[in-house]
């Protein structure tokens, strides 16, 4: 783990995106891997950060098994390319977020495929830094040192309670927008993150099947106050190994806080019933 790292609810066009807005402020938002760092911007994604594992052999004619199929909905206007989806995706997440979040947070170029490909690391424990949706928090991470030992030197460092408020704004943002726009805006622009997700290099398997997945994952994170760190060079790290080889999303949960990480999978579980509901 390493540490760096409003708002009107209606529009049911605004389908797609919202529902990796929340995994990623909540979610975003693990994306803050690094401490006091803000990359260049990153060329066109087109390859995962871990190649997909082999599929097992199969029959060539048989489709792809489908667990969460996404609900179709009759579209109100044709859906833009995805290399042109980002000025279109930027203008609905205003009118569901508000524009000075939006503004203030969304790296807008490949929108769709930064956050497909952050949804899809979310479980495992890599960076996300580099593709990144959202732009780091401009505070520095908070941590409560403790003197042990006075003659060594030796201090005990956690995170502190205080390093929650870093997140309070987009908790906030996120507990005032509707849920249902959330998986409407999804629904919406599905067509478009399952074209980014196959170009991910996933051309057999289903995006919402992963969406369902990385949710069930961040749902699983521990509910742990202010865990111990250690910090062996620059970066903060997890004394205990268990917490550090926890996924990206659930360690994501653990930085925010016991609060906010409750709010977080309140609303995850809404979405999840949402996006695997079926069609009417």
């Amino acid at each position: 783990m390493g540490y760096m790292d409003d708002e009107h609810a209606q529009n049911r066009r605004m389908l797609a995106y919202g529902a990796g807005l929340v995994l990623v402020i909540a979610a975003g938002v693990g994306i803050w891997a690094y401490l006091h760092r803000k990359p260049a911007p990153e060329p066109v994604i087109t390859a995962a950060t871990e190649p997909a594992a082999p599929a097992p052999a199969a029959d060539a004619a048989a489709p792809p098994v489908i667990e969460h199929p996404v609900a179709a909905e009759a579209a109100t206007a044709p859906l833009p390319t995805l290399p042109e989806s980002d000025a279109p995706v930027a203008t609905e997440l205003q009118q569901v977020f508000g524009a000075p979040a939006v503004a203030a947070w969304l790296v807008p170029d490949q929108v769709l495929r930064r956050f497909v490909a952050t949804v899809d690391n979310l479980p495992r424990n890599v960076p996300l830094e580099k593709r990144r949706p959202l732009n780091s928090p401009s505070e520095p991470v908070i941590v409560d040192r403790t003197t042990i030992d006075s003659s060594g030197g030796t201090e005990r460092i956690t995170l502190s309670a205080r390093n929650s408020a870093r997140y309070d704004a987009a908790v906030a943002v996120l507990e005032k927008t509707d849920a249902q726009s959330l998986a409407a805006l999804y629904r919406h622009f599905y067509p478009l993150l399952q074209q980014a997700y196959e170009d991910l290099g996933y051309p057999d398997r289903y995006f919402n099947d992963r969406m369902v997945m990385v949710i069930d994952d961040v749902l699983r994170a521990p509910d742990i106050g202010q865990p111990a760190l250690v910090q062996p060079k620059v970066l903060y790290q997890f004394e205990d190994p268990k917490l550090e080889q926890l996924s990206s999303g659930q360690k994501l949960l653990l930085r925010m806080g016991p609060a906010h990480a409750a709010k977080i999978k309140a609303r995850l579980r809404e979405l999840r019933a949402l996006i695997t509901a079926p069609a009417k």
